[in-house]
C-alpha cells in the first residue's frame, strides 16, 4: 500500500462534506484528467463521450444521453482489455456517483504500478 500513498497524495479541502461528495452531473474532471495523459477523445450529437487509452486497451464512455446507459442507470462506463489478451472487465457508475469519484477510480488504476514478473 505504500506505493499508493506515494502516488496518490490525498488533499485536504476546506469545504463542507457536502460540497464536494454529491453528484455532480458533469464529466469536466474526469475528462481533463484523460485529455491531460493524451486519450482521444470523441463527442457525439448526443452529448456523449467516448475516450480510449494510448494504448488502445482502456475506454471511458461518459452517457449522459445514452437510453440503454439511463435504463440501468448509468452514466459513466469504464471497460478493459487486458494486454496479455484476457477477459476484457468493465466498471459502471450510476447517474448519483461524483465526476471526482471516477476520476479517483481512473487516477488510481493509471498510477498502479505493474506488477513484479
Amino acid at each position: 500500500m505504500e506505493h499508493l500513498t506515494a502516488a496518490l497524495p490525498v488533499p485536504v479541502r476546506n469545504t463542507a462534506w457536502q460540497d464536494w461528495i454529491s453528484a455532480d452531473h458533469t464529466a469536466e474532471p474526469v475528462l481533463t484528467l484523460l485529455d491531460s495523459l493524451g486519450w482521444s477523445a470523441v463527442s457525439t450529437p448526443e452529448a456523449k463521450v467516448h475516450c480510449t487509452s494510448p494504448d488502445g486497451h482502456a475506454y471511458v464512455g461518459w452517457l449522459p444521453e445514452d437510453p440503454t446507459a439511463w435504463e440501468r442507470g448509468i452514466v459513466f462506463r469504464v471497460r478493459v482489455t487486458p494486454t496479455d489478451g484476457g477477459t476484457p472487465w468493465e466498471q459502471e457508475f450510476n447517474t448519483d456517483t461524483p465526476a471526482v469519484a471516477v476520476g479517483g477510480f481512473l487516477s488510481a488504476l493509471i498510477s498502479a504500478p505493474a506488477p513484479a514478473s
